[in-house]
């Protein structure tokens, strides 16, 4: 068999399911080996076990609702895969919202000549990060695209989390003086990405930091952290969340750049790629910003976790007319950071 431009084989013959196929005429048998051999043993709850155009869940409470796509390329990276991805953005999404996650959908997307292997990593891989995160995958869909149309394949992943605290976390909350707090080094998930994407080897080797953040969150909730906003740095990185709260609230950042943790691979890797290391993707990574009066003890307690062991403080919130972002870099220059005019790395979550 040849291979496409995705690296992917071109499609056998229907009568060899070792991949996935177009079905002409055949659809609800091959839809149906796929939920049975796959799906529904990797994902098995009671939600699904109700095999209905529409789950009915015992949501009696506030709630939050989110939805993301998931397009990358390579379909598996280090320290991850799209399915694993795919999880965990919805799941942090919902975090930073202050809500405990507690169901989730999902949409694939295949392309002809995907490898069911491939398939069966990815299902598994998203099996175990929703078990561990203790949330239940309880509906979904399939659709078959063709040879071409879909770089192998697509996910769509919904959520509904439970808000367990009257506390609005939201830009809008947000006050001078506010102390912004970082849970690890950036940049980690675009460069790993990247570098596979295009086979290159870094020293040391890089892994995406791609984790479920709503475990860390809970906690720090749950001891009463008076947290105002909450927002993880996926797409754009850093500097593009802190630009965005700056827009949405109203008020401006001061960062210390000597104090943003980026490790000596990621650096050396933006250097050498001419590339900002602060508007590079992270997929477990986020800010928190809260008073001042209680940023050691949230620093303390965040470092407690495995998820921010290394977690400081970068910066604060200031009241200037111009909502900007300033950076005071380690030459003791003043630098305000500006939204690139396109993607440094596109697709990449």
């Amino acid at each position: 068999m040849s291979e496409s431009p995705a690296g992917l084989q071109c499609p056998p013959s229907p009568s060899h399911y070792d991949c996935i196929v177009m079905a002409h005429g055949g659809g609800g048998r091959l839809m149906q080996q796929l939920l049975d051999d796959i799906i529904r043993p990797a994902f098995a709850n009671e939600w699904l076990d109700q095999r209905h155009d529409s789950v009915v869940l015992p949501v009696t409470q506030r709630c939050a609702f989110t939805t993301d796509s998931y397009v990358i390329h390579p379909l598996i990276f280090p320290g991850g895969d799209i399915g694993k991805l795919a999880v965990c953005g919805t799941l942090n999404d919902l975090a930073m919202a202050g809500a405990r996650p507690a169901y989730l959908s999902v949409g694939f997307i295949l392309e002809e000549g995907l490898p069911l292997a491939t398939l069966r990593q990815i299902v598994h891989s998203m099996a175990v990060t929703a078990h561990q995160a203790g949330v239940s995958i309880v509906t979904g869909d399939i659709k078959v695209v063709e040879w071409g149309k879909a770089d192998g394949l697509y996910i769509n992943t919904s959520g509904i989390g439970l808000l367990e605290t009257e506390r609005w976390l939201h830009p809008g909350s947000l006050r001078p003086g506010d102390a912004i707090l970082l849970n690890g080094d950036v940049g980690r998930h675009g460069i790993a990405v990247m570098a596979k994407r295009n086979q290159l080897a870094f020293e040391p080797p890089l892994e995406s930091d791609c984790a479920d953040l709503s475990g860390l969150i809970h906690s720090l909730l749950t001891q009463g952290m008076p947290i105002h906003c909450l927002r993880d740095l996926t797409r754009g990185g850093l500097a593009t969340a802190l630009i965005e709260l700056a827009g949405e609230s109203g008020l401006a950042m001061e960062l210390e750049e000597a104090t943003i943790p980026v490790s000596a691979a990621v650096e050396g890797a933006c250097e050498l790629l001419g590339l900002d290391p602060l508007f590079v993707a992270n997929e477990g990574r986020f800010v928190l910003c809260l008073p001042e009066a209680h940023a050691d003890d949230c620093l303390a307690r965040m470092r407690a976790h495995p998820l921010g062991a290394n977690a400081c403080r970068i910066g604060r919130i200031v009241a200037t007319p111009d909502r900007r972002v300033l950076l005071q870099t380690r030459l003791g220059t003043a630098r305000r950071l500006l939204l690139p005019s396109g993607e440094q790395l596109p697709r990449i979550c």
